[in-house]
């Protein structure tokens, strides 16, 4: 089902901050992170961010919080092997200072796992913006592209009906409004459906509150061809100037299942709450 995008003020916030920003992407790996001069203004430089450089992430997971997300790692006899999957393996980068990450794929006899920690420092070129001002806008455009759907909401309950003008109904009416409730009541949705329909709700891909500066958390379920269905958990945040994103992927052995959202959603949260932790 194609989502229907729901990216409040994303729009303007990228309009706006677009005008104000001429300067290049804060995205290129160039080592130098000055603002350029300019020797006719008298103006001064925006500010710089908070953070000058980047945590090492493939040694910034502990083992017991890749046992939990990759569950293939305790059914591993060799002990290389297990030293090996623990380690992860660094993505190519050109400059550590500004962008660094960790990659991790684990087979059990349930399910591979995948687990990717990309962490990303903002460096605004243009004198006028500074560096959080960057990734603000930045972000924003991830927000945007992750195509967020519009939230859930539960519908109101339908009002009682106003009393006659006497201010008493009659003894048919009553009989007729008695019949119609208890009509009402057996064809209305049971518990079990409100909580279920509820439950989903909670889990749809968000906004979150409480992570960083600003957060969302995506989650796709697609159909890896002819085999089990491949559901991939996104978490992304940012605090000041650094932008952190956790892609979390499991693809089951056995056909026509699915991994557990919550499940996988409430692992990647707590890992990226981690992260946001060790900025603090």
């Amino acid at each position: 089902m194609q989502r229907k995008a729901y990216v409040p003020g994303v729009a303007a916030l990228i309009a706006a901050l677009l005008a104000g920003c001429t300067g290049g992407s804060g995205s290129g790996d160039t080592a130098e992170d000055s603002k350029p001069g300019d020797a006719g203004t008298t103006t001064a430089a925006a500010q710089p961010g908070r953070y000058l450089t980047l945590p090492e992430p493939c040694g910034a997971i502990s083992n017991d919080a890749l046992d939990s997300l990759l569950p293939g790692i305790g059914q591993l006899t060799d002990e290389d092997q297990r030293e090996q999957a623990y380690a992860g393996e660094s993505t190519l980068t050109y400059n550590t200072d500004r962008k660094v990450g960790c990659r991790w794929k684990v087979e059990s006899t349930d399910a591979t796992d995948h687990l990717l920690v990309d962490l990303e420092r903002v460096v605004s070129y243009d004198n006028s913006v500074s560096d959080d001002s960057k990734a603000t806008e930045l972000f924003a455009i991830k927000v945007a592209d992750a195509d967020l759907p519009e939230p859930v909401t539960s519908a109101t309950p339908t009002e009682s009906a106003s009393p006659s003008a006497s201010g008493s109904a009659s003894p048919s009416a009553s009989a007729t409004s008695t019949s119609t409730n208890a009509a009402s009541a057996s064809a209305s949705v049971s518990p079990d459906a409100d909580a279920d329909a509820e439950s989903a709700a909670a889990l749809q891909p968000r906004l979150l509150d409480g992570l960083g500066d600003e957060a969302f958390l995506d989650d796709e379920l697609n159909a890896a061809g002819s085999t089990a269905q491949q559901r991939t958990v996104t978490v992304a945040f940012r605090t000041s100037n650094v932008i952190v994103t956790i892609e979390y992927v499991e693809q089951p052995r056995t056909l026509g299942t699915a991994p557990d959202s919550k499940e996988m959603q409430d692992r990647a949260r707590k890992l990226a709450s981690q992260f946001a932790g060790a900025f603090d």
